[in-house]
């Protein structure tokens, strides 16, 4: 079977590669979007200033060809009353001379009576059986038509010349015709000069397009280029002070982009370096417990008991800096539900139930309804860090207490255990990472991931000792999260 090409979704380039339609410029927009109206506006007006012309053209030249009637009416002589009058007309074309504009026009007459009987003139020229107007445009019985004579389109007066002298009266009907010649270059000239100014002028529109498309653009050609000369990785804000307004919106968006881009970043490479340090500690004690094992140096269940304990805290870890991760991941989906946090941190306290049954501790936990707009994993994340911590921390047969539900405007988590609480010194650094008091009992990821959770989540977070008679009673973690915005789905 032949094979062939397929090209789907794209055109050619111009440099031969596949890809999307090229985009339409600004300025080849802007043109199209005014030129073509414009252009089609002079188009109708270009044929109504044509029209327009001819009228005035027939205007003007039909006074002249009424003119002409009379001037040949008033050469007519008669014999005779009404119907038994009898014209005659001695009319010498040389007296039509006068009213031929030029050489491009011809003149004919016909001199007839009412009933169409030929009396002087051109007998080709079809007798006139119209009507006059009933309210002529002129002070005279007269009627103006367009016809064709010899081949040759023509417009034709015709007047209704009453003829009276000593020895009779009669009504002659006189119609003189012009051809259209003069007429219509006059009008084709009128058209002419009234379209080479709208030429001009849609001229002088593009240029002005394009000169304030030109200038408009200065800022974004600015930008584009201040962004291809930076160098690789600089994500810093734009600056753009003299960007006009309809342009500030795209540079604020740009902004946050590359602020996004910036966080990600640096996030990537903090979790890059982090894992690199801390896990090359557990690797190097694997190792060395590997060899002593290996030297016999230790009994070889001694030896597995320690390789385990190190591939656990190596797990768990390794676990950490990854859920550590997954927050980051996690902060950039905007598709979060509203969820109850009550509910969350119920089934968190049954999983660690066997911990607290282990050190014997006294738990008391109070939920209320905690509508919260975010992931589940982050939610239960959190509280499963605090409240483990608390267990650690609190002594065998100790007091642990937790409260969660709407409190004012927000939702708020307490966990309040009754072990030796923190330091000054180590409250100051107990959010980041790997800070933990002791680091022998966790790999201090903790509350760093219980920070970053409630960061990413708009909310705080706070560790206060309690105090009882002036001695330390015991540690509370206090977390406060936004409450979801009214019309929101609810749990």
């Amino acid at each position: 079977m032949k094979q062939g090409r397929a090209r789907i979704g794209g055109v050619r380039r111009r440099d031969g590669s596949s890809g999307q339609v090229e985009a339409l410029s600004l300025r080849r927009y802007l043109l199209l979007g005014i030129l073509v109206p414009v252009i089609l506006f002079v188009g109708i007006n270009a044929f109504s200033v044509y029209e327009q012309a001819k009228r005035a053209v027939d205007i003007a030249y039909d006074r002249s060809l009424l003119a002409s009637a009379k001037s040949i009416g008033e050469q007519l002589d008669v014999t005779g009353y009404d119907k038994l009058s009898v014209l005659r007309a001695t009319v010498p074309y040389a007296a039509l001379e006068a009213f031929e504009a030029d050489n491009e026009s011809r003149m004919y007459y016909r001199v007839s009576s009412l009933d169409g009987e030929m009396v002087s003139g051109f007998a080709e020229l079809p007798f006139w059986r119209g009507r006059i107007p009933q309210q002529p445009a002129y002070s005279a019985l007269v009627d103006f038509y367009n016809g064709e004579f010899r081949g040759e389109p023509v417009r034709v007066a015709v007047l209704l010349q009453p003829v009276a002298s000593a020895n009779g009266r009669g009504m002659a009907v006189v119609q003189v015709a012009e051809t259209l010649a003069l007429r219509q270059t006059l009008a084709r000239q009128i058209l002419l000069d009234t379209l080479w100014r709208q030429a001009a002028l849609v001229l002088l529109i593009a240029l002005v397009v394009v000169i304030v498309v030109q200038r408009a653009t200065r800022p974004v050609r600015r930008l584009s280029e201040e962004l291809q000369s930076r160098a690789e990785g600089d994500l810093t804000r734009l600056a753009a002070r003299d960007a006009p307004r309809e342009l500030l919106p795209l540079v604020d968006a740009t902004n946050d982009v590359m602020q996004r881009l910036q966080r990600l970043l640096d996030h990537q490479k903090r979790f890059v370096r982090d894992a690199a340090h801390q896990l090359r500690t557990p690797l190097a004690v694997l190792k060395t417990q590997v060899q002593s094992a290996l030297r016999d140096d230790v009994a070889p269940r001694q030896a597995l008991s320690e390789i385990n304990d190190t591939v656990d805290r190596a797990t768990a870890l390794a676990n950490q800096m990854l859920n550590l991760a997954k927050v980051e991941q996690l902060r950039l989906q905007a598709d979060a539900p509203v969820l109850d946090w009550s509910a969350v941190v119920r089934e968190v306290a049954i999983d660690l139930s066997p911990l607290l049954a282990e050190k014997d501790i006294d738990f008391e936990i109070a939920t209320r309804p905690a509508p919260v707009r975010a992931h589940d994993w982050m939610l239960r994340e959190l509280a499963r860090n605090l409240i483990h911590n608390a267990i650690k921390h609190t002594p065998q047969g100790g007091l642990l207490s937790v409260d969660v539900g709407a409190d004012g405007d927000g939702v708020g988590l307490a966990v309040t255990d009754s072990g030796p609480g923190i330091t000054a010194e180590l409250a100051q650094r107990l959010f980041q990472p790997f800070s933990a008091g002791d680091v022998r009992h966790g790999s201090g990821l903790g509350l760093a991931i219980c920070f970053e959770i409630v960061q990413a989540l708009g909310g705080r977070i706070a560790l206060d000792n309690r105090e009882d008679h002036g001695r330390i009673a015991g540690l509370q973690a206090r977390v406060d999260l936004p409450a979801p915005a009214i019309g929101q789905n609810q749990p």
